[in-house]
């Protein structure tokens, strides 16, 4: 087998395994601990072995040519000690959702994997570094504060291999601003026709009882207790350390002063229908304004959290081999038909990567990845067939004959068959390894 170190680069790789088991707690400052265990790379001298190079060049490809997905989202993957990788998923964001991402791994403990969050900007989609995850608590949460393109990295220490589960989940980054029975009470949406259509509904209205408690959705400051013949009876309020104001309309009562501080929850005052409400039923109407006027507040208070498709992919098929078993079967630059795709014959061998949904992310013999229907591909329980081999035959890593040999496996020597790619068999010998040999 192929080395890729000498002795002493992996005993130097051991030393910096084991410098870098304590988690780096809190907030990370200037320095994230995946670039802190970056520099440690440095200092140790790996970044000029095959598997240091290899482990930094991926870190950069992640960041440079991620997956485009969509949120919710959650995937089941493998990072394999053998093959130093790192995953990359870009996304939108909506301004006011709250991102809450988690990571589970297998094994919980002795698997490191740094997570890092950062935003795309610019047409040369230059990287902003938001927020890095604790290794320890494998958990992140992020305010979106624009419509905004966002890039999740996720890379394991070197040398170690595990099984990961992530999640992104989307929910609001507010509090929900009345205190009433039931879950969900917007009934009328941002956009939607005014005065016969001679404006727009700047802002959601929520429906309940007369003289439902409305609340403060964030710790903030009383701006103003105000009334008009539009909103009415209003309180305007500021989030602490936000740049946008919220506006409560239509109330009864108020029951707060200008300049009071309030907290998550405080009774600002009782629902109504004051001003140009006032044929209407009781009802709050929320507005958000920032430094270029109003903004659409449903996903900084809508009640619902988003949870991820379930994954239908079987077994633990992360880090294991699948075959194509359709005549023909796409492979996909994302996890949707409509983007661009390749053709691969039946019987094609492919690494699995992730699975997601009805999609698993996976390496061609060719070493080019994209996406699957879990439903295009079967396990290799079942060799396609056994062949005995008439002379000595070499098996190879990879389909390559200039690929790094594995064995020479005998004449009379019987392999199973498990795919086949151009003019190489994936073969099954000696009990369980794994090879590739010409047809």
């Amino acid at each position: 087998m192929k080395r890729l170190f000498l002795p002493g680069g992996v005993f130097l790789l051991l030393c910096l395994m084991e410098a870098c088991k304590a988690p780096i707690a809190g907030v990370f400052g200037k320095r994230t601990p995946h670039e802190v265990y970056t520099d440690k790379i440095s200092a140790a001298g790996l970044d000029q072995t095959v598997m240091g190079r290899s482990w930094l060049d991926a870190a950069s490809r992640s960041l440079a040519a991620p997956a485009v997905i969509t949120t919710p989202y959650s995937e089941r993957g493998y990072f394999a000690a053998e093959r130093p990788g790192a995953v990359g998923l870009r996304f939108p964001g909506k301004m006011g959702e709250k991102l809450l991402i988690s990571l589970e791994t297998v094994p919980a403990t002795g698997f490191t994997v740094y997570m890092d969050l950062w935003r795309v900007e610019g047409s040369n989609n230059e990287l902003k570094l938001l927020a890095a995850a604790d290794t320890a608590a494998r958990a992140l949460e992020y305010e979106v504060e624009g419509d905004e393109s966002l890039l999740l990295r996720l890379q394991p220490a070197l040398l170690e291999s595990g099984e990961y589960t992530l999640s992104i989940r989307t929910g609001p980054s507010l509090a929900y601003p009345i205190r009433a029975p039931g879950n969900n009470h917007i009934r009328s949406f941002w956009g939607a026709a005014r005065d016969a259509g001679a404006r727009r509904h700047e802002g959601i209205d929520l429906f309940a009882k007369f003289r439902t408690p409305v609340v403060a959705a964030a710790d903030g400051v009383v701006t103003s207790v105000s009334e008009s013949n539009l909103g009415g009876k209003t309180v305007w309020m500021r989030p602490e350390d936000k740049s946008y104001v919220l506006y409560y309309a239509h109330l009864d009562e108020q029951l707060v002063r200008e300049g009071q501080r309030v907290k998550t929850g405080d009774t600002l005052g009782l629902m109504g229908n004051t001003g140009n409400a006032r044929t209407t039923p009781p009802h709050l109407h929320f507005g958000i304004y920032g430094r270029g006027g109003a903004v659409d507040p449903l996903a900084f208070v809508n009640p619902v959290v988003k949870e991820p498709p379930v994954i239908k992919a079987k077994g633990s098929l992360p880090g294991e081999h699948v075959r194509v078993q359709l005549p023909s079967a796409k492979i996909y630059s994302a996890p949707v038909t409509d983007t661009t795709a390749v053709s691969v014959p039946r019987h094609t061998p492919l690494r699995v990567e992730a699975a997601m949904g009805n999609w698993l992310r996976v390496v061609l013999p060719d070493a080019q990845s994209g996406y699957i229907s879990t439903t295009a591909v079967a396990s290799l329980d079942k060799p396609l067939r056994d062949r005995r081999l008439n002379t000595a035959a070499t098996v190879h890593e990879a389909p390559d004959t200039l690929a790094a040999r594995k064995t020479t496996l005998p004449a009379d020597e019987t392999v199973a068959v498990l795919a086949q790619y151009n003019e190489y068999l994936f073969v099954q010998y000696n009990g369980g390894d794994k090879g590739w040999m010409i047809r």
